[in-house]
């Protein structure tokens, strides 16, 4: 990311939480979570997926229905304070893409304030990123551990 002016943050009408959208950027929501179905396979929700490389629109599942051999962003998004369940989702997503065939993965974590202690514990994970939303401001900005 460039910087705090690449996003625009909405609120999503049905739970409160934060919407993340990269401007000139195409959103694939809802790919990650294309499983079969079956007793021993949970649901695997994105809150959007990038992908850098395609025109500037929305976009659904069925527009790109593989991530195969693209570069792509997915972004998991809480209205509150970073915790393990948030860091999990956007560790995981970023397995799940590159486990779809994703040439290069890169993970938001887009939340309202870091956890001083586990901020730390995402060095070991390049590929993801955490971003902290002021809400007074407008604003985001990314989060890195001292």
């Amino acid at each position: 990311m460039k910087g705090a002016q690449d996003y625009e943050q909405a609120r999503d009408a049905n739970d409160g939480g934060l919407l993340a959208t990269e401007r000139a950027r195409s959103l694939h929501p809802g790919v990650l979570h294309r499983a079969r179905r079956a007793p021993s396979v949970g649901p695997r929700r994105v809150d959007a997926v990038i992908l850098p490389d395609e025109p500037n629109r929305r976009a659904s599942f069925t527009d790109y229905p593989t991530l195969k051999g693209r570069n792509v962003i997915v972004v998991q998004t809480k209205a509150q304070r970073m915790g393990m369940y948030l860091m999990g989702q956007a560790l995981f997503s970023a397995r799940l893409a590159l486990a779809r065939g994703a040439k290069s993965v890169r993970s938001i974590l887009l939340c309202t304030a870091p956890d001083s202690v586990l901020l730390p514990l995402l060095k070991d994970f390049p590929e993801v990123e955490v971003w902290v939303y002021d809400e007074k401001s407008g604003t985001c900005r990314r989060a890195v551990a001292a």
